[in-house]
């Protein structure tokens, strides 16, 4: 498994276990994520969408399939509700910056490992 793919596995994890000083520390400052139903620009702005803003909170991310590349990952998989039935299927592609700026590694962020610098979701 690359470092890329454990990042957006971690991703998703994160988001499932509601730990967001996790999925903070996965993010890019300026990570930009393209949703179907709106933009989402900067860490905390993303942040706070997925603590307080998603239309729906009690969900779980079953990832099916990563496939990795140079420069990112794509994740195809399902969004689950609180009791596992599947809410729709996605695939979400990542690029991901090998290095993050020195003033990442400074603040305690985990240098050296890809940040996520931005999300495209696909749904259907």
């Amino acid at each position: 498994m690359t470092e890329a793919t454990e990042t957006a596995r971690a991703y998703y994890d994160a988001i499932d276990a509601g730990d967001y000083d996790r999925f903070a520390d996965l993010l890019a400052p300026g990570v930009v994520h393209e949703r179907p139903d709106r933009t989402i620009e900067g860490r905390d702005t993303l942040v706070g969408f997925m603590r307080d803003d998603r239309p729906n909170e009690d969900t779980s991310h079953e990832v099916r399939t990563v496939f990795a590349a140079s420069d990112g990952v794509a994740v195809e998989g399902r969004l689950l509700d609180a009791d596992g039935a599947p809410m729709f299927a996605f695939v979400d592609s990542f690029d991901v910056e090998d290095r993050p700026d020195e003033s990442e590694a400074d603040a305690g962020r985990d240098g050296g490992r890809p940040s996520i610098a931005r999300i495209r979701t696909y749904t259907r």
